[in-house]
């Protein structure tokens, strides 16, 4: 192999793990979101913020990234508390954070 395929080989490599990576932020922001609104809170910063990447193995056996995130939400605009989400691929596995605001019992 040339020096200049290894190059690309690796260029392309690192483009797929970036566009994985950016795919499972974007969704990990969203369910964040979805979280926060259910539960009547404020996702704060609105964003997500990654803190590990591993290989694991997915349902099917094969080989998938498996990224945490924590995010910050607030339920009085003064306080400030952690939230955590693994996802597996885009699948999510892990959830800790706010919960849904009990209905009305009419």
């Amino acid at each position: 192999m040339s020096g200049l395929t290894i190059m690309m080989v690796l260029a392309a490599a690192g483009l797929a793990f970036w566009n994985a990576s950016r795919a499972a932020a974007e969704r990990a922001t969203a369910l964040g979101r979805d979280a926060c609104r259910r539960a009547g809170v404020q996702l704060l910063d609105d964003s997500v913020h990654a803190d590990r990447v591993r290989v694991r193995r997915r349902p099917d056996g094969r080989l998938g990234l498996e990224y945490g995130f924590r995010f910050h939400w607030s339920d009085d605009g003064v306080s400030r508390h952690v939230g955590r989400m693994v996802l597996l691929g885009d699948r999510l596995v892990s959830f800790s954070g706010p919960v849904p605001q009990a209905q009305n019992a009419s």
